[in-house]
């Protein structure tokens, strides 16, 4: 596993899934987790054999909407469909997250409690500081709350 520097946080509950192609970063992703002290529960799938990410994703994003986790990590090959299924869930806001800059961003101004990350779109090393960041990041309210309070209109 790639070496990230510690920061201490909040332990949260994360929800985490994926479909086989984000399956290698989400269990390096999991036992980063593990290690910055969240509770984390593995909605799958469990092994590269192929299946369909929505039966991955959308109970990662129930679980969110629901209020039994604080977060949700979604990922899959280019993170798209993930993003899509995860955004369906009323309730959730997930940023498609490519790297650091999106992630912050999504935290700040779009209070995402959920982030979907693509494998094959960025190395192991930024998608682990693409968490990092996605966790350390406060919201900033202000106008953004008024934004994010027209989108379940």
């Amino acid at each position: 596993m790639v070496n990230v520097e510690r920061v201490i946080i909040k332990p949260m509950k994360i929800a985490i899934g994926s479909d086989h192609a984000g399956f290698q970063y989400k269990e390096q992703i999991r036992a980063y987790l593990h290690e910055l002290g969240h509770e984390v529960r593995d909605f799958g799938t469990y092994s590269e054999a192929p299946v369909d990410y929505p039966l991955f994703i959308r109970p990662v994003a129930e679980a969110v909407a629901l209020g039994e986790f604080e977060r949700g990590i979604v990922l899959g090959g280019s993170g798209n469909g993930e993003a899509i299924v995860a955004n369906r869930v009323k309730g959730v806001r997930c940023a498609l997250c490519w790297n650091v800059e999106s992630a912050r961003l999504g935290r700040q101004h779009n209070n995402a409690n959920a982030i979907s990350i693509g494998e094959r779109m960025v190395n192991l090393e930024t998608a682990l500081e693409i968490v990092k960041t996605w966790l350390e990041t406060p919201f900033e309210g202000g106008r953004h709350q008024r934004r994010i309070d027209l989108i379940d209109l």
